[in-house]
């Protein structure tokens, strides 16, 4: 008997929980059901989708491979079921879009794609800059919608704010580094390594930040606007980094891996979301761009 849809909604909160107890506790279900599902994917499949060790799952190479096709078949199944949405007319007109750095290299690309299958008439154009900038660009009207991420000082005076995910810091190592042994890692453990700082979306700062003790800032060996580039540097033991786990994938692009664990205490935390202008009413490409993505975001809830 093949998978169902609902296994594979299972198999994404645990891969996204890193365990079970939270998967079920994210899903409001038992975890006898997530643990059945993941075992009957096992099973069928043939493959082991995650190792299973004293601090919950770590996804598998394979696990990984699957989980790249289970969201796109869920994102599938959730613009399936949009398409027999009965439209009175076929939306025309231009759509102007906002994307901070994260959003453009972890986000964008889907859910453009999705918009112009939709609305194939609509003429789309995006601009990637700071979040402080594309708020002034929402406040002046030359942008309908931004996906950013969400920073504490955007004016929710003049903007309506729609968080879509909150992704927690998490602590990057290579393999074999002795802090990927401990059952828990403090951030006193940190103070003797060398950070690479991730330059986009204020995430650098927000790792300096956190792991700075009074009057000490850690030690930076590098900074880069590239993800790839962290992830080769920490894979090859130039340094650890922190950074959300939307960016997270547990190989580099030498196929060196990459180690994910917690940290103890009051971790930051990096929030995602659309933004648009209030007081002026939405065109209907930029409703039906926020439909699609609140559409999108509701398979993963």
């Amino acid at each position: 008997m093949a998978f169902t849809i609902r296994q594979l909604q299972y198999f994404v909160a645990v891969a996204e929980n890193g365990s079970i107890s939270r998967a079920s506790q994210s899903l409001a279900i038992s975890q006898s059901a997530v643990t059945e599902a993941i075992k009957f994917l096992e099973e069928d499949l043939g493959v082991k989708l995650f190792a299973r060790h004293s601090r919950g799952l770590s996804i598998t190479h394979k696990g990984h491979q699957f989980l790249r096709h289970a969201t796109s078949i869920l994102s599938e199944v959730s613009e399936a079921r949009r398409s027999l949405e009965i439209k009175e007319q076929e939306i025309q007109g231009t759509l102007h879009l906002g994307v901070t750095s994260l959003m453009a290299g972890y986000v964008l690309s889907d859910l453009l794609a999705r918009f112009r299958r939709a609305n194939p008439e609509v003429d789309v154009t995006a601009i990637e800059d700071n979040g402080g900038y594309l708020e002034h660009l929402l406040i002046g009207g030359e942008l309908d919608v931004a996906v950013m991420v969400i920073s504490d000082h955007l004016d929710k005076l003049a903007l309506h704010v729609e968080i879509l995910d909150v992704s927690p810091y998490r602590l990057w190592l290579p393999i074999g580094h002795d802090l990927a042994k401990k059952d828990s890692i403090s951030v006193e453990d940190l103070a003797g390594d060398p950070l690479i700082a991730l330059d986009i979306d204020e995430m650098g700062e927000a790792a300096i930040k956190f792991l700075a003790s009074p009057g000490v800032r850690p030690k930076v060996a590098f900074r880069t606007r590239s993800v790839e580039a962290v992830r080769s540097l920490v894979a090859t033991g130039a340094g650890i980094a922190v950074l959300p786990d939307l960016v997270y994938r547990p190989w580099s692009l030498e196929g060196d891996r990459i180690e994910s664990r917690d940290i103890s205490g009051t971790l930051p935390s990096v929030q995602l979301g659309l933004v648009w202008r209030k007081g002026s009413p939405l065109s209907p490409a930029a409703k039906d761009f926020i439909d699609i993505v609140q559409g999108i975001h509701s398979t993963k809830a």
